[in-house]
């Protein structure tokens, strides 16, 4: 038997953050891959989109609105039946402005309880009113 010449590429089983919080948890349905069985990339982001707005929601206590991407790095594929987990933290609170950064660890579906990191974001939210205008939000506690 031979070997490849490329072997697969494992990656080391890592641990939840502990310095974020975990917003969302969520497994990807087959409605939500390629072709290839991949989960689309941009489902993935929309899922960040949504765990990454939990934490300013509740900081500016009402409605935010993305208003940048800073960062997205995607660093393993998600498959059908990973269990997705979300952890997210404030980074910087501006006037009306809350950036976030977001990690999401995948337990494989018959490997629970060993996490990867298979994706990480930066995004930013302003917080809007009830029409729509910027906000200002309170600074961070100390």
């Amino acid at each position: 038997m031979t070997t490849p010449a490329n072997p697969p590429i494992v990656p080391a089983p890592t641990l939840p953050p502990t310095d974020k919080e975990l917003v969302l948890k969520v497994v990807p349905m087959p409605a939500d891959c390629n072709a290839y069985g991949d989960i689309f990339g941009g489902w993935v982001m929309a899922q960040v989109d949504v765990a990454g707005s939990i934490l300013p929601v509740r900081h500016a206590d009402g409605r935010v609105a993305t208003v940048a991407v800073r960062q997205f790095v995607f660093k393993q594929p998600v498959k059908v039946g990973d269990l997705l987990s979300f952890y997210a933290c404030i980074t910087h609170v501006g006037h009306t402005s809350i950036t976030v950064d977001v990690e999401v660890l995948a337990e494989r579906l018959h490997k629970q309880g060993r996490y990867i990191k298979v994706t990480e974001a930066t995004v930013t939210y302003v917080a809007i009113d009830d029409d729509g205008n910027p906000k200002t939000v309170p600074p961070l506690a100390a």
